[in-house]
């Protein structure tokens, strides 16, 4: 398998199930993603599914390890103010040696909308909102005096010039959607492509969207990293077993059960060798870097869960 595959882990950080544990355990969860040779760390963000507060997470991570990616998959900006924010993925991706990467979305309509007015922001033009904040992001990046910004929907004058990125260009900054428009903006104005959909002809055919529209945009199609957010449950051989389980956890995590979800999202459970065949048919559809959601839904099970996932990580590089 090609040596450019990178595989990382998104431990579980619902906060109900870690409720009366020590949260230092997830600290010793990002020293073994390292430990054990993964690529990269994520963190998730949602005012409706309490979880622990994902930049919060990764800068705790940032000082524990040394050379995995720390990133966010997906960060709703919305939930945040910009400004503040840009001064907050800075600081962290200074903490950790510039080993940061933001993917973003907009959120889900019949979800999202109360997370929105929770942060009292409106929900229409949202996507041209994500897009404004991720621009006014790089522009603070970069900027050493203060400045003013005038986008599609956000207007701002006399912004003071904060804390800079560790690198020149800051974190790379990914966009987890998956619409024909998502795939056009991708192309435009990000650096990665961070999709889950069902099925790997899907996915195909969305990332020759991608690269026409890099490509259309001026820039090469390298330009954009295409990853895939995967929930990843390794079980025994009996298949009903591996059903009952990933039905679990989607009931718990989406309140709906996995025959719903399996229609939306991309899964990949069973033993290790079918788990890595499953996810190399999306490597074989062009994905590069493997976001993979561990499907336990507290402390109980990661680490098992994390050394069978070792073999899969071993076998798809």
């Amino acid at each position: 398998m090609d040596k450019s595959i990178c595989i990382g882990v998104m431990p579980p950080l619902a906060a109900e199930p870690w409720a009366g544990t020590d949260l230092r355990g997830l600290l010793d969860m990002a020293r073994a993603v390292e430990d054990l040779g993964f690529d990269s760390l994520w963190a998730n963000d949602s005012l409706v599914r309490p979880r622990i507060e994902a930049l919060t997470f990764l800068s705790a991570a940032a000082a524990v390890t040394d050379r995995i990616t720390l990133g966010t998959a997906a960060l709703q900006p919305v939930l945040r103010r910009p400004v503040q924010t840009a001064q907050v993925l800075a600081s962290i991706d200074r903490l950790s040696g510039g080993r940061l990467e933001v993917a973003v979305g907009a959120g889900f309509p019949g979800v999202s909308e109360v997370e929105y007015g929770a942060s009292e922001v409106p929900w229409p033009r949202r996507f041209a909102r994500l897009d404004d904040t991720v621009a006014l992001w790089r522009q603070l990046w970069n900027a050493k005096e203060p400045s003013s910004f005038h986008g599609t929907v956000l207007h701002l004058e006399d912004i003071p010039a904060g804390i800079t990125p560790f690198g020149e260009s800051g974190p790379p900054v990914w966009l987890a959607a998956d619409t024909s428009g998502a795939r056009a903006r991708v192309g435009r104005l990000y650096d990665g492509w961070l999709p889950y959909p069902p099925t790997p002809q899907a996915y195909r055919s969305g990332l020759a969207e991608v690269h026409a529209a890099t490509e259309g945009a001026g820039r090469a199609t390298d330009a954009v990293t295409p990853a895939l957010f995967v929930t990843v449950l390794i079980t025994g051989d009996d298949a009903d077993g591996s059903r009952a389980a990933l039905d679990h956890f989607a009931t718990n995590t989406y309140g709906v059960g996995i025959d719903v979800i399996e229609q939306i999202q991309t899964f990949a459970a069973g033993t290790p060798d079918a788990v890595a065949a499953r996810l190399a048919t999306f490597i074989d559809a062009g994905a590069r870097h493997l976001v993979c959601r561990i499907g336990v839904l507290g402390p109980e099970g990661f680490t098992e869960q994390l050394h069978q996932l070792q073999a899969v990580h071993e076998a798809l590089r």
